[in-house]
């Protein structure tokens, strides 16, 4: 682990935003200034251009497919997104206890949402708290207490039943849980595929919806009003496909309504942002999916027809903004990653960080 902090002296193309563009900033006792030091001893000088850490605004640290990993497998998962520049990371949902990456200066910063609660018998194995309507409640202010100001809530699964993605919760119930979690000063998010499962979350209050594949034209309008953020994990729906084919057989009625929400997954989110929804970057990363995909889930809204300054915006400034962290701020912990060239003009360049600074330390 990084024990010793030279001087850092960056130059190049400073985006601190999207039209706040600087030529060069220090980095003096791990933290950020625009003012040159007095002394240039031991100062070590890189150039580049230059993006606050970037945000996977949704990921799972201590969780794989089939639940809760050990302290080694979250290290290594912890690693290869600080690798992937991504220094700042929402944690959607995990069994595992991962306080212990707060202590770790090689490590990125991580924002819990408690583990995820989950109606019973409708959600992955041995990834959520599964419970019954009338304990919702409660388990929410659990998870507000436990996480770091977020509440992770699963809206729909597939119904047995009907055969189908159906909605959790009850109106009623879901609205109450929302209100106990603002109460307690915690916002809610919650996993989302289908369209009839949104409007009742955005009119229980809710602050976020994660994935939001079922966006219409009629829930649209809703979001942008309500102000309420989506994350649409695009490299995750692009699973949907093989996800069909494997359930096809027990859930044919649900597999058809994965393969149309995935046809139109790029409609959706260009949709969305062109009515004004905040859209920011998430990779689903931990469940099924490697780490380290922030570059790959920035090009996606690209393709999606999001511009690349507002994709670039909700990897970076945009989403530490959101998240209530800062970004190249003066003052600000040196967390920052330097590339060859601008990523405005193609966000590919992502996928190649030439250096990463996390806490002011060089670590990659």
């Amino acid at each position: 682990m990084p024990t010793t902090r030279n001087t850092l002296h960056i130059k190049g193309r400073i985006l601190v935003t999207d039209t706040d563009v600087r030529d060069e900033l220090w980095v003096v006792d791990g933290r950020i200034t625009y003012t040159p030091p007095t002394t240039t001893q031991d100062t070590v000088t890189i150039d580049g251009w230059v993006l606050p850490g970037l945000v996977d605004a949704h990921c799972h640290v201590g969780l794989d497919a089939h639940g809760p990993v050990d302290a080694s497998t979250s290290e290594k998962q912890a690693l290869t997104d600080r690798d992937a520049g991504a220094l700042l990371l929402r944690d959607a949902g995990s069994p595992s206890d991962t306080r212990w990456i707060d202590d770790r200066e090689d490590l990125p910063r991580i924002i819990r949402a408690g583990r995820h609660i989950a109606r019973t018998k409708r959600y992955i194995r041995n990834y959520a708290h599964e419970i019954e309507p009338e304990d919702l409640v409660a388990y929410v202010a659990r998870e507000a207490r436990r996480g770091d100001g977020w509440v992770k809530l699963v809206g729909d699964w597939i119904d047995r039943e009907t055969g189908d993605l159906a909605a959790c919760w009850p109106r009623g119930t879901v609205e109450a849980a929302i209100a106990e979690a603002h109460r307690l000063g915690a916002r809610v998010t919650a996993h989302c595929f289908a369209e009839e499962t949104l409007a009742p979350l955005v009119e229980a209050g809710i602050d976020c919806v994660e994935h939001a594949t079922g966006l219409t034209e009629e829930t649209i309008p809703l979001f942008a009003e309500r102000g309420v953020a989506i994350v649409p994990t695009l490299v995750n729906i692009a699973t949907f496909p093989k996800l069909a084919q494997g359930g096809e057989g027990k859930f044919p009625r649900w597999a058809d309504h994965m393969r149309r929400l995935h046809e139109r997954r790029y409609a959706t989110v260009g949709a969305a942002y062109d009515a004004g929804i905040p859209i920011f970057v998430g990779t689903d990363a931990g469940g099924s999916l490697a780490h380290g995909l922030v570059a790959e889930e920035v090009a996606e809204l690209v393709k999606a027809g999001v511009p690349a300054s507002a994709a670039l915006s909700a990897a970076a400034w945009g989403a530490r903004a959101w998240l209530g962290r800062p970004g190249l701020e003066e003052g600000a912990p040196a967390d920052l990653v330097v590339y060859e060239s601008d990523p405005r003009e193609d966000v590919r360049v992502l996928a190649a960080p030439r250096r990463v600074v996390l806490r002011g330390h060089v670590v990659r």
